[in-house]
């Protein structure tokens, strides 16, 4: 199983509300937090929504 680790780098504050949904879907509300998700197509979809909020620090696996 492929691991990503993501880490939240931009604030969601005057974000659209989507922006916000999908780095909640994400498991991110915190500057600077980080979490370990599967590498799976919906993860990277939304990584792929919000690059600007968010980055890939290390890809596992």
């Amino acid at each position: 199983m492929a691991t990503i680790v993501v880490k939240q780098v931009g604030s969601p504050i005057r974000r659209p509300a989507e922006q916000r949904a999908t780095l909640i879907g994400l498991g991110l509300n915190k500057m600077h937090k980080t979490r370990e998700l599967e590498d799976t197509p919906s993860v990277r979809g939304m990584i792929r929504k919000i690059p600007h909020l968010v980055e890939i620090v290390e890809e596992r696996g």
